[in-house]
């Protein structure tokens, strides 16, 4: 018998919470700086590099991708945090698995809106970056170091993401 399709969910703060920081502009600001021209929302996301890791700040360009979408596959980062920042107004999917002795779980799916990143935080099992439209342009902020950051699931039955 098939899984049961899982259904994106909206990206909000308390859901993502197990998994990460959602990354927003939303609500007041924290502060008013630059004489007060620009609200500061301070301190929204809980990275973590690691020992012997630095922060790097990259661009990555994935394929959009379509529902219903194959999850065939997640991946971890043990030795530090991932943030994704689109650089665009377009949603993105992210999908996460809590860890269950050292193996992701039932995976669970998020859909953002426009202006939400979101910061994974260190060891967390997630899907690989599941733009829905083009161009899949984002700034991520992760470890940068020599030792591995990464571990791969691959699932013995995959999953589908469907609307």
């Amino acid at each position: 018998m098939p899984r049961p399709p899982i259904r994106p969910e909206p990206l909000t703060a308390a859901g993502f919470a197990p998994f990460g920081d959602l990354i927003a502009a939303e609500g007041p600001p924290d502060r008013l700086i630059n004489q007060g021209l620009c609200g500061r929302w301070h301190d929204r996301a809980r990275l973590d590099f690691g020992p012997g890791g630095r922060a790097g700040l990259s661009i990555f360009r994935a394929e959009p991708r379509r529902l219903p979408h194959r999850l065939e596959m997640v991946e971890r980062h043990p030795e530090g945090s991932q943030a994704f920042l689109p650089m665009t107004d377009h949603p993105f999917l992210v999908i996460v698995a809590p860890d269950e002795a050292g193996r992701p779980g039932t995976p669970r799916a998020f859909r953002t809106a426009p202006g939400q990143g979101i910061n994974l935080h260190r060891g967390t099992w997630h899907g690989v970056l599941t733009p829905l439209a083009e161009p899949g342009l984002f700034a991520v902020l992760d470890r940068i170091g020599d030792s591995p950051n990464l571990e791969e699931h691959w699932f013995e039955e995959p999953w589908t993401i469907e609307d």
